[in-house]
């Protein structure tokens, strides 16, 4: 099927930025009337301590945007996590913010404007939305700027391997929040590595399993003029322990296809591609390495059959969205976008492409025309049985 069948609509406009963030996350709410996203006045350079971005809807139907709330805690990347609460996905939304001396997570009810505050900030929610885990923000942006949040100083800083720091499990109801994994535990789990015994440790890309029992993340370490020297891939039960190694040699993106298998850009002994990881056994198998040529940032369709992903910019400067379908291993080509040079680094936007509910449509973030926007693809034609 020729990419000219899918037509990408922009759903915002400028002058000013718009945009959702990561990817593997819904922005349409519960009836498919509203897209959840940030507006900025920049997008030519990291937001600093004092930059605002606002939270609001995009009505569909006409293209209004809706402000909410604003936020201190954004990035051009990962914007602030925005999520529909899967507990009331129709009316409530999370955030995260910078309150006082804080990292937070706002809850909003986008009908009555009432708002409640969890006390950390919110980088991944369990499907029934009950509980979030949560990183260390501050701590990202001396480490890893790009997802970072700034304007707060990391109250560990001067240690490699706090206790009391990691990835922390929120009970999104009662805000109660304690260290899931530490970053000593981390330490301990990769014993045999001497670099990970002397280096400062952070963890990023918290994902939850189809059943909620388990969540995937990478831990990493720099070297100076080394953004991210190594990267190292595990997993965690919800209840706490039971870390798991996946790869000890690299990962960039990944999700989740079932409860109990992952899919991500890694590496293993035979190199670095596309690879199926059975979570529970450490078992993996190599895609097509053929087809599937490039890093992207991929999420399924519910059963698993359709992967959704993007690349990164190419020599012509194209950024490329796609779908492989699992089963027929067929990949469905959607479209190119030019991604100007100057939009690298920390201001490069990532199309981090996202399905809608009905999984027959996707939103994904481009700058291919000029300013920083959200835009709709109707992929029925492709994934409809």
């Amino acid at each position: 099927m020729s990419s000219r069948a899918f037509e990408a609509k922009a759903v915002t406009q400028g002058p000013k930025h718009h945009f959702f963030g990561y990817y593997g996350i819904c922005p349409w709410d519960a009836t498919g009337r509203y897209l959840l996203c940030l507006e900025s006045d920049f997008h030519e350079r990291a937001p600093g301590a004092h930059d605002r971005a606002m939270v609001g809807l995009v009505e569909l139907a006409n293209g209004r945007f809706e402000p909410l709330a604003e936020t201190g805690a954004w990035n051009l990347q990962q914007g602030c996590m925005l999520h529909w609460l899967p507990t009331a996905p129709d009316r409530l939304i999370t955030y995260n913010d910078r309150q006082g001396d804080r990292h937070v997570a706002v809850v909003l009810d986008i009908n009555t404007g009432k708002k409640r505050v969890l006390p950390r900030p919110i980088s991944g929610l369990t499907r029934d939305g009950r509980r979030a885990v949560s990183l260390n923000y501050a701590r990202l942006k001396s480490l890893r700027p790009v997802v970072g949040y700034a304007g707060l100083p990391d109250l560990f800083a001067e240690q490699n391997h706090p206790e009391d720091d990691g990835i922390y499990l929120m009970d999104t109801e009662t805000g109660e929040a304690d260290v899931l994994v530490s970053y000593e535990e981390a330490r301990a789990l990769l014993r045999d590595d001497p670099d990970a015994q002397t280096h400062k440790l952070w963890f990023n890309h918290t994902v939850i399993n189809r059943d909620d029992t388990r969540v995937v993340f990478v831990v990493r370490w720099n070297e100076p003029g080394i953004e991210i020297k190594h990267t190292v891939l595990v997993s965690a039960s919800l209840k706490g322990g039971d870390l798991r190694i996946l790869t000890d040699l690299g990962a960039s993106h990944f999700d989740w296809q079932s409860a109990r298998t992952l899919i991500g850009w890694v590496t293993m002994k035979e190199g670095e591609n596309w690879y199926r990881i059975d979570e529970p056994s450490g078992e993996y198998e190599l895609l097509r390495p053929d087809v599937l040529t490039r890093n992207g940032h991929n999420s399924f369709t519910r059963d698993g059959t359709w992967m959704l992903t993007d690349t990164g910019p190419d020599e012509n400067n194209l950024q490329s969205l796609m779908l492989w379908n699992m089963e027929e291993e067929r990949l469905v080509h959607l479209g190119q976008f030019a991604s100007p040079p100057p939009f690298r680094g920390e201001i490069r936007c990532d199309m981090h492409p996202r399905w809608s509910r009905d999984e027959r449509q996707v939103c994904f973030d481009s700058v291919h025309e000029g300013t920083r926007q959200v835009y709709v693809m109707d992929v029925s034609a492709a994934v409809a049985p």
